[in-house]
Protein backbone atom coordinates (compact mmCIF):
# COMPACT_ATOMS: atom_id res chain seq x y z
CA UNK A 1 0.00 0.00 0.00
CA UNK A 2 2.11 2.83 -1.32
CA UNK A 3 5.49 1.58 -0.04
CA UNK A 4 8.73 1.66 -1.95
CA UNK A 5 10.38 -1.75 -2.30
CA UNK A 6 12.97 -0.82 0.33
CA UNK A 7 10.33 -0.39 3.05
CA UNK A 8 7.97 -3.23 2.16
CA UNK A 9 7.93 -5.55 5.14
CA UNK A 10 10.09 -3.29 7.31
CA UNK A 11 7.33 -2.96 9.91
CA UNK A 12 6.20 -6.61 9.81
CA UNK A 13 5.56 -7.88 13.35
CA UNK A 14 6.85 -4.64 14.88
CA UNK A 15 4.79 -3.10 17.67
CA UNK A 16 4.12 0.46 16.50
CA UNK A 17 2.38 2.92 18.84
CA UNK A 18 0.87 5.94 17.04
CA UNK A 19 -0.67 9.01 18.70
CA UNK A 20 -3.11 11.30 16.92
CA UNK A 21 -4.29 8.11 15.21
CA UNK A 22 -7.95 9.01 14.73
CA UNK A 23 -7.62 11.21 11.62
CA UNK A 24 -5.33 12.86 9.06
CA UNK A 25 -1.66 11.93 9.01
CA UNK A 26 -2.08 9.71 12.07
CA UNK A 27 -4.81 7.61 10.49
CA UNK A 28 -2.68 7.16 7.37
CA UNK A 29 0.26 6.09 9.56
CA UNK A 30 -1.97 3.45 11.13
CA UNK A 31 -3.27 2.15 7.81
CA UNK A 32 0.11 1.96 6.11
CA UNK A 33 1.79 0.37 9.15
CA UNK A 34 -0.96 -2.25 9.42
CA UNK A 35 -0.75 -2.95 5.68
CA UNK A 36 2.97 -3.58 6.15
CA UNK A 37 2.30 -6.14 8.86
CA UNK A 38 2.79 -4.10 12.04
CA UNK A 39 0.91 -4.63 15.28
CA UNK A 40 -0.47 -1.13 15.78
CA UNK A 41 -1.43 0.62 19.00
CA UNK A 42 -3.84 3.42 18.07
CA UNK A 43 -4.05 6.37 20.46
CA UNK A 44 -6.03 9.62 20.45
CA UNK A 45 -8.80 11.16 22.54
CA UNK A 46 -11.65 9.86 20.38
CA UNK A 47 -11.97 6.23 21.44
CA UNK A 48 -14.94 5.59 19.16
CA UNK A 49 -13.01 6.75 16.07
CA UNK A 50 -10.02 4.61 17.11
CA UNK A 51 -12.20 1.50 17.39
CA UNK A 52 -13.80 2.16 13.99
CA UNK A 53 -10.39 2.48 12.34
CA UNK A 54 -9.05 -0.57 14.16
CA UNK A 55 -11.93 -2.75 12.96
CA UNK A 56 -11.27 -1.68 9.35
CA UNK A 57 -7.63 -2.84 9.46
CA UNK A 58 -6.26 -6.19 8.33
CA UNK A 59 -6.31 -8.64 11.26
CA UNK A 60 -8.01 -6.19 13.65
CA UNK A 61 -7.55 -8.57 16.59
CA UNK A 62 -3.77 -7.98 16.44
CA UNK A 63 -4.12 -4.23 17.04
CA UNK A 64 -4.95 -2.25 20.18
CA UNK A 65 -7.02 0.91 20.71
CA UNK A 66 -5.73 2.92 23.65
CA UNK A 67 -7.34 6.31 24.29
CA UNK A 68 -5.13 9.07 25.71
CA UNK A 69 -5.12 12.84 26.01
CA UNK A 70 -1.74 14.53 25.55
CA UNK A 71 -2.86 17.35 27.81
CA UNK A 72 -3.07 15.00 30.79
CA UNK A 73 0.00 12.77 31.00
CA UNK A 74 -0.25 11.36 34.53
CA UNK A 75 -1.41 7.94 33.30
CA UNK A 76 1.16 7.53 30.52
CA UNK A 77 3.41 5.13 32.51
CA UNK A 78 0.37 2.92 33.15
CA UNK A 79 -0.60 3.03 29.47
CA UNK A 80 2.94 2.09 28.42
CA UNK A 81 2.87 -0.81 30.87
CA UNK A 82 -0.42 -2.01 29.38
CA UNK A 83 1.14 -2.08 25.90
CA UNK A 84 4.05 -4.12 27.24
CA UNK A 85 1.63 -6.50 28.95
CA UNK A 86 -0.18 -6.96 25.64
CA UNK A 87 2.79 -7.35 23.30
CA UNK A 88 5.94 -7.74 25.42
CA UNK A 89 7.76 -4.91 23.65
CA UNK A 90 7.40 -1.53 21.92
CA UNK A 91 9.46 -1.22 18.75
CA UNK A 92 8.37 2.22 17.60
CA UNK A 93 6.58 5.19 19.12
CA UNK A 94 5.27 7.70 16.60
CA UNK A 95 4.54 10.95 18.45
CA UNK A 96 2.12 12.49 15.98
CA UNK A 97 -0.66 13.95 18.13
CA UNK A 98 -0.77 17.70 18.59
CA UNK A 99 -2.61 20.96 18.15
CA UNK A 100 -2.02 23.90 15.82
CA UNK A 101 -2.73 27.62 16.15
CA UNK A 102 -4.20 30.45 14.07
CA UNK A 103 -3.72 33.68 16.05
CA UNK A 104 -1.15 36.43 16.43
CA UNK A 105 1.19 36.46 19.41
CA UNK A 106 -0.41 39.71 20.59
CA UNK A 107 -3.94 38.27 20.66
CA UNK A 108 -3.07 34.84 22.07
CA UNK A 109 -3.63 34.51 25.80
CA UNK A 110 -0.80 33.09 27.86
CA UNK A 111 -3.18 30.30 28.87
CA UNK A 112 -3.37 29.19 25.23
CA UNK A 113 0.43 29.44 24.86
CA UNK A 114 0.76 27.13 27.84
CA UNK A 115 -1.92 24.72 26.59
CA UNK A 116 -0.31 24.34 23.17
CA UNK A 117 3.08 23.76 24.79
CA UNK A 118 1.55 21.22 27.20
CA UNK A 119 0.03 19.19 24.38
CA UNK A 120 2.68 19.51 21.68
CA UNK A 121 5.80 19.39 23.85
CA UNK A 122 5.24 18.16 27.41
CA UNK A 123 2.62 15.56 26.45
CA UNK A 124 4.87 14.37 23.64
CA UNK A 125 7.99 13.92 25.75
CA UNK A 126 6.00 12.50 28.69
CA UNK A 127 4.93 9.58 26.52
CA UNK A 128 8.48 9.14 25.28
CA UNK A 129 9.75 9.06 28.87
CA UNK A 130 7.13 6.41 29.70
CA UNK A 131 8.26 4.22 26.79
CA UNK A 132 12.01 4.85 26.98
CA UNK A 133 12.82 2.43 29.86
CA UNK A 134 11.32 -0.47 27.90
CA UNK A 135 13.34 0.39 24.80
CA UNK A 136 16.47 0.71 26.94
CA UNK A 137 15.78 -2.72 28.42
CA UNK A 138 15.22 -4.36 25.04
CA UNK A 139 18.23 -2.50 23.59
CA UNK A 140 16.29 -1.32 20.55
CA UNK A 141 13.58 1.09 19.52
CA UNK A 142 12.69 4.02 17.33
CA UNK A 143 11.05 7.33 18.23
CA UNK A 144 9.41 9.05 15.25
CA UNK A 145 8.51 12.64 16.09
CA UNK A 146 6.19 14.74 13.96
CA UNK A 147 7.47 18.29 14.22
CA UNK A 148 6.69 20.68 11.37
CA UNK A 149 8.26 23.01 8.87
CA UNK A 150 7.20 25.55 11.54
CA UNK A 151 9.73 23.83 13.78
CA UNK A 152 12.46 25.17 11.48
CA UNK A 153 11.32 28.81 11.34
CA UNK A 154 8.55 30.97 12.78
CA UNK A 155 5.56 31.99 10.70
CA UNK A 156 2.46 34.19 10.85
CA UNK A 157 -0.22 33.10 13.35
CA UNK A 158 1.96 30.25 14.66
CA UNK A 159 3.96 31.70 17.59
CA UNK A 160 3.04 29.09 20.24
CA UNK A 161 2.78 26.25 17.74
CA UNK A 162 6.13 27.08 16.20
CA UNK A 163 7.74 27.38 19.64
CA UNK A 164 6.45 23.95 20.64
CA UNK A 165 7.74 22.36 17.45
CA UNK A 166 11.15 24.04 17.81
CA UNK A 167 11.36 22.65 21.35
CA UNK A 168 10.97 19.09 20.09
CA UNK A 169 14.21 19.43 18.13
CA UNK A 170 16.21 20.35 21.22
CA UNK A 171 14.84 17.43 23.23
CA UNK A 172 15.05 14.71 20.59
CA UNK A 173 18.43 15.67 19.15
CA UNK A 174 19.77 15.32 22.69
CA UNK A 175 17.95 12.02 23.16
CA UNK A 176 19.29 10.49 19.96
CA UNK A 177 22.85 11.21 21.09
CA UNK A 178 22.26 9.87 24.59
CA UNK A 179 20.52 6.66 23.52
CA UNK A 180 22.53 5.67 20.44
CA UNK A 181 24.49 3.14 22.53
CA UNK A 182 21.16 1.43 23.32
CA UNK A 183 20.38 1.06 19.61
CA UNK A 184 17.52 3.55 19.95
CA UNK A 185 16.87 5.71 16.90
CA UNK A 186 15.13 9.05 16.46
CA UNK A 187 13.58 10.45 13.27
CA UNK A 188 12.29 14.03 13.33
CA UNK A 189 9.70 14.59 10.61
CA UNK A 190 8.88 18.09 9.35
CA UNK A 191 5.77 18.14 7.18
CA UNK A 192 4.98 21.27 5.22
CA UNK A 193 1.55 21.90 3.71
CA UNK A 194 -0.38 18.63 4.04
CA UNK A 195 -4.05 18.14 3.19
CA UNK A 196 -5.51 17.42 6.64
CA UNK A 197 -7.91 19.10 9.08
CA UNK A 198 -5.07 20.58 11.16
CA UNK A 199 -6.18 24.15 10.38
CA UNK A 200 -9.85 23.35 11.10
CA UNK A 201 -8.93 22.08 14.58
CA UNK A 202 -6.34 24.80 15.30
CA UNK A 203 -6.90 27.11 18.26
CA UNK A 204 -7.40 30.84 17.97
CA UNK A 205 -6.22 33.29 20.61
CA UNK A 206 -9.04 32.64 23.08
CA UNK A 207 -9.03 28.85 22.75
CA UNK A 208 -11.85 28.35 20.24
CA UNK A 209 -11.36 26.29 17.10
CA UNK A 210 -10.29 28.11 13.93
CA UNK A 211 -12.91 26.03 12.11
CA UNK A 212 -11.67 26.78 8.58
CA UNK A 213 -9.86 24.61 6.05
CA UNK A 214 -6.97 26.91 5.07
CA UNK A 215 -5.94 27.20 1.43
CA UNK A 216 -2.45 25.97 2.39
CA UNK A 217 -3.92 22.71 3.68
CA UNK A 218 -6.55 22.34 0.97
CA UNK A 219 -3.91 22.51 -1.75
CA UNK A 220 -1.22 20.58 0.13
CA UNK A 221 0.31 17.14 -0.35
CA UNK A 222 -1.97 14.22 0.45
CA UNK A 223 -1.61 12.63 3.88
CA UNK A 224 -1.08 9.27 2.16
CA UNK A 225 1.96 10.53 0.24
CA UNK A 226 3.31 12.33 3.30
CA UNK A 227 3.21 9.13 5.34
CA UNK A 228 4.71 7.04 2.53
CA UNK A 229 7.72 9.37 2.45
CA UNK A 230 7.93 9.32 6.23
CA UNK A 231 8.13 5.53 6.42
CA UNK A 232 10.83 5.51 3.73
CA UNK A 233 12.89 7.87 5.93
CA UNK A 234 12.16 5.79 9.04
CA UNK A 235 13.28 2.58 7.34
CA UNK A 236 16.54 4.32 6.43
CA UNK A 237 16.97 5.54 10.05
CA UNK A 238 17.17 9.14 8.89
CA UNK A 239 17.53 11.61 11.74
CA UNK A 240 15.47 14.30 10.01
CA UNK A 241 13.22 14.52 6.97
CA UNK A 242 11.38 17.41 5.32
CA UNK A 243 8.15 16.41 3.57
CA UNK A 244 6.03 18.62 1.33
CA UNK A 245 6.11 20.43 -1.96
CA UNK A 246 8.02 23.59 -2.87
CA UNK A 247 7.43 25.14 0.59
CA UNK A 248 10.11 22.92 2.15
CA UNK A 249 12.72 24.78 0.08
CA UNK A 250 12.30 27.64 2.57
CA UNK A 251 14.33 25.66 5.12
CA UNK A 252 17.35 25.47 2.80
CA UNK A 253 16.94 29.08 1.70
CA UNK A 254 16.95 30.27 5.31
CA UNK A 255 20.14 28.33 6.04
CA UNK A 256 22.01 29.39 2.91
CA UNK A 257 20.52 32.80 2.06
CA UNK A 258 18.93 34.24 5.23
CA UNK A 259 18.37 37.74 3.84
CA UNK A 260 16.53 36.32 0.83
CA UNK A 261 14.50 34.05 3.13
CA UNK A 262 13.07 36.99 5.12
CA UNK A 263 12.13 38.84 1.91
CA UNK A 264 10.26 35.78 0.64
CA UNK A 265 8.60 34.57 3.83
CA UNK A 266 6.93 37.86 4.74
CA UNK A 267 5.05 37.77 1.44
CA UNK A 268 3.55 34.33 2.06
CA UNK A 269 -0.09 33.81 2.99
CA UNK A 270 -0.62 32.94 6.64
CA UNK A 271 -3.45 30.61 5.74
Amino acid sequence: MGFFFDTMGYLTNKVVWITGASSGIGEQMVRQAAADGAKVVLSARNESALNTIKQSLPNPETHLSLALDLEFSENFPALAKSVIEQYGRIDMLINNGGLSQRSTAATTSLEIDRRIMEINYFGNIALTKAVLPYMQSQKSGHFVVISSISGKFGFFLRSAYSASKHALFGFYESLLLEEEHNNIHVTLVCPGKINTNISVNALNGDGNSHGVMDHNQETGMSAEECVRQMYVAVAKHKKEVLIGNKEIMAVKIKRLFPSLFWKIIKKQSAT
